[in-house]
């Protein structure tokens, strides 16, 4: 018995457009809620939600049955980190803050077993094995596991060929927000200069061979990124949908 396919890293491979959602409520209640909602994907952030791996745990398990592929952000690309969400079961890692080829193929090796990288051995302890159910785990994790790094800086834009030129990244996603401020715009990513390194980026991504990815709440850029090859694209954040709709249902009767 082998490591489950990864049916999301499959789809990008195919080239398959994959729409997904954000989801910062660090809650496996919520996390089933927005397993029933039809998106491809749905990223467990651990970066700027209050996640531990005991809550991100609780998610993969309530996104289990689900349709919707689940995709672990990690605070930071480090090594022990990657382990212990590959280890409670994700097969899809997304990796902030990557400004260096270095970077990229540190990342890869954490992502795998010896002799191909670093990821300790700890089968007997992991979910991810099914506690030992999954008897070729070990053998064949590697090949179901999908790498995301997150190109979000100047640094990083200015050496994307060689991050794309690493060998096991899956998917390059820009980010919009800390590339604006890294720019100079503050948060402004709608800004012509920010929106055009932006397209740009997810061109050159396309053209290697990778998958690009971005996080966009505005229909106009959406289509536009799209246009230009986006693959994997996360339209909306759950807590932001949850604070809007409560704010407009509240003023719509207070009025």
């Amino acid at each position: 018995m082998s490591a489950p396919v990864n049916t999301f890293k499959a789809a990008l491979k195919d080239g398959h457009t994959q729409f997904g959602c954000w989801m910062g409520f660090a809650d496996g209640y919520a996390a089933d809620i927005m397993g029933t909602a039809g998106f491809d994907w749905l990223v467990i952030d651990g970066e700027h939600a209050p996640n531990d791996i005991r809550s991100i745990r609780d998610q993969l398990i309530a996104l289990e049955p689900s349709p919707s592929h689940p995709v672990v952000r990690v605070p930071i690309g480090e090594t022990w980190m990657i382990k212990q969400v590959l280890d409670v079961g994700a097969q899809t890692v997304l990796v902030p803050m990557v400004d260096s080829a270095e970077q990229a193929r540190d990342l890869v090796q954490a992502c795998r077993y010896a002799p191909d990288g670093v990821r300790g051995v700890g089968a007997a302890l992991a979910r991810a094995t099914r506690f030992s159910s999954v008897p070729d785990y070990v053998e064949t994790a590697n090949a179901q596991i999908c790498l995301l790094v997150q190109v979000e800086s100047k640094a990083g834009i200015a050496v994307l060929d060689d991050i794309l030129a690493v060998d096991g990244i899956d998917g390059v996603f820009i980010g919009p927000a800390d590339l604006a401020a890294d720019m100079g715009f503050g948060g402004n990513s709608a800004d012509p200069e920010v929106q055009a390194v932006i397209l740009g980026a997810l061109e050159k991504i396309r053209a290697a061979g990778k998958a690009p990815g971005i996080l966009s709440l505005k229909d106009d850029f959406t289509q536009q990124y799209l246009q230009v090859g986006a693959q994997f694209v996360a339209v909306g954040i759950d807590v932001v949908m949850l604070a809007q709709t409560a704010r407009d249902t509240a003023l719509k009767w207070k009025s």
